[in-house]
Parts: structure tokens; sequence; C-alpha cells
């Protein structure tokens, strides 16, 4: 479902939709792995998920804090490739079915309005896309080319203010959502590191 909108985000083509995915998997790896430590009461398997877990932790971290500190350059990424998107759109590749996705789910039209869309290679023959149409039923390819009624069929407002807007208001949340998943795996390796103790402590005793 991402790879639409990263194909607007990215310059170049990206594997992050299967990074997200290993590192998902991974993650569940880990998970089965702490479950059976704990089962068998190892303590040095308790210590090796309790690593796993912190290497987690840091990996978090580190991508929490590069999205932050470099969400005006992510920004800027989008506008370039979402401008570029527009001006090359011919309704048929993935960029143009982005395009049209994006515009029709965010209701808006072009990057910062209609006029976007007079400086593409679609325009001339085509139009505006449909996908600008805030009421299909009424909007027609002829109406789409004529510069002057046009402008009364579609969305006035840009994509781009809309994502960056999302971006800027959804930020804090997304910040304080992704801490609170570290904060998290912070208390499971203390639990872990306090299981490996308590049972290392019970076996000398036993002993």
């Amino acid at each position: 479902m991402l790879g639409p909108y990263i194909s607007l985000i990215a310059d170049n083509s990206t594997n992050a939709p299967y990074v997200l995915i290993g590192t998902g998997t991974v993650i569940i790896v880990f998970g089965l792995f702490g479950c059976f430590a704990t089962c068998r009461g190892s303590p040095w398997m308790l210590k090796l998920y309790a690593m796993f877990l912190s290497l987690v932790f840091l990996a978090e971290l580190v991508a929490g804090i590069s999205g932050f500190v470099f969400r005006h350059e992510i920004k800027g990424t989008f506008h370039r490739t979402y401008t570029d998107a527009v001006l090359n759109y011919n309704a048929e590749d993935e960029a143009s079915r982005a395009v049209d996705n994006l515009q029709h789910r965010l209701r808006c039209c072009g990057v910062y309005n209609y006029t976007s869309w007079l400086a593409s290679v679609y325009y001339p023959s085509n139009g505006i896309p449909a996908s600008c149409c805030f009421n299909s039923s009424d909007c027609n390819p002829e109406d789409l080319r004529n510069a002057t009624v046009a402008p009364s069929k579609v969305y006035h407002q840009g994509c781009y203010e809309l994502v960056t807007a999302f971006m800027e208001t959804n930020m804090a949340i997304i910040a304080g959502v992704t801490f609170g998943i570290a904060f998290s795996q912070l208390i499971g390796m203390l639990l872990a590191c306090c299981l490996s103790r308590i049972i290392t402590a019970n076996q000398y005793e036993m002993v």
C-alpha cells in the first residue's frame, strides 16, 4: 500500500517496503526467541535477548531522531519528485497512478493548485487529470482542457501543502508513539536482565 506514495517521495526506486518487512520479521523472531529463553529459564539466552532488544532500541532511536532532524529534507524531496511527476504525467506509469491516488484521496490538485498542470506534457492534449475533479459525473475532457471552465470543476487546494501540513501536525504524535514503543523495549531489557540474575542466583543456591 505504501509503494505508490514512496515512489513520489524517493528520487529513485527504493527498497523501503522490503526493509520494513524485514525489520518486522526480525522483531518477531526476537520476540519468539525471548519467549523460548523465558520458558527454558536460560540466563545466557535471556542476556542475548536483552542485547537484541538493545540493538532494536538503538535502531529505532536513530531512525526517530533522523526523521525529525531531516524532515525538511524529506519535504524538499517530496516537492521535487511530486513536481516532476506532475510535469511528466501520462496517466499510465506508476508515478502517474500515485499522483491520481494522492489527488483523489486528499481532494487536492497539482503541487500548489490546479495551475501546476498547465505546464505539464499531459495538459495540451488531455487537460487537467480527472482525479482533480470534485464531481466526476460533472467533469468531461472538454471542460478540463478549457482554462476558463476547468477551475470551477477541480479542487483548488494544492497537494504539497496538504502533505506537508499533515507531516508538521502529526510529527509530535509520531515521535511520541516511536519513543513510547522504544521505552517499552527498555522495560523488556530490564525484565530480561532481572530474570537472568534471579535464575542465576537460584542456580547457585541450589548448588
